[in-house]
């Protein structure tokens, strides 16, 4: 599910983006695609799964009524939408009810960043931690795609047990299971780093254009690398074995075979290699 989102945000913005003049409208393009494309492509909602939960949330209605053969009538609905899921080969361990998608952009450089934070540490240090707290929101920059998913692994079987607590007249019980699995969802939340959308869009306007206006090619490059030192400063770090230092220098060799005998092509597809392995171990 994570793989899909980020492919689609992904070749929304690219697409679009090759067609922007200056590195701004690039990376202008590359934030409101990638926008669009996160919500377009947002979490498939599992159908069976949210409406379990609103029958779930019926039955203790129906409960709070004294309708017991209702409750019992509604819980075997509930639980037999999930079985039609479990039944299934290779069924999810999680699904999707409600999904949403926010946007936090940072305006501002990496020294500006690097200031924000040693700010936030002379607030601590003077006891002022709302003021400090207030100005640490702030640093971040990135798209939040959240889902609220409900467990498979343990859900269907606390319905089970409701409807048990129902037959035997336990109904106090029945509730309380009820309301302990309506507790048990879970939320997952993919965070996809402005400064590396923008960054990747850059590189890819370079590689489309580095034959035909150099010039442009290499302002595309240079603001690709502000944006990776954004990305940086911010504390977006990936657990691959890519680094920010390697694709620094990886834009660099780029950069200076554009400006050489422009024969790029090669060292585009490594950047864009390694871009690509760093940015799918970052984003979680």
């Amino acid at each position: 599910m994570r793989k899909l989102v980020i492919s689609l945000v992904t070749a929304g913005l690219l697409c679009s983006s090759l067609l922007a003049q200056t590195s701004n409208e690039v990376k202008s393009d590359a934030l409101q695609n990638a926008k669009t494309q996160a919500r377009d492509s947002n979490v498939k909602i599992v159908k069976e799964a949210l409406n379990s939960v609103l029958l779930t949330k019926k039955v203790l209605v129906d409960l709070e009524q004294n309708k017991k053969d209702l409750a019992i009538k509604d819980l075997e609905s509930a639980i037999g939408k999930l079985e039609v899921i479990m039944a299934k080969k290779d069924a999810p361990k999680l699904l999707p009810i409600d999904a949403s998608v926010s946007a936090l952009e940072y305006v501002g450089s990496a020294k500006d960043v690097k200031k924000s934070v040693e700010l936030v540490k002379d607030l601590l240090d003077d006891g002022k931690v709302q003021e400090a707290r207030k100005l640490l929101s702030s640093l971040a920059s990135e798209i939040n795609i959240i889902s609220v998913n409900l467990p498979l692994v343990s859900y269907p079987d606390a319905l089970k047990l409701a409807a048990k607590y129902i037959h035997d007249g336990k109904i106090d019980s029945a509730k309380a299971t009820l309301h302990t699995a309506l507790s048990t969802m879970v939320e997952e939340v993919v965070v996809v780093p402005i400064p590396l959308l923008k960054a990747e869009a850059l590189i890819e306007a370079a590689s489309k254009i580095a034959k035909k206006d150099k010039e442009q090619a290499l302002k595309h490059l240079e603001s690709a690398k502000e944006e990776l030192r954004v990305a940086e400063a911010l504390g977006y770090l990936s657990d691959s074995d890519v680094t920010y230092k390697v694709l620094n220098e990886k834009i660099e060799a780029v950069e200076k075979e554009i400006k050489g005998k422009n024969r790029a092509e090669k060292l585009f597809d490594e950047l864009k290699e390694k871009f690509a392995s760093f940015k799918e171990k970052l984003i979680k």
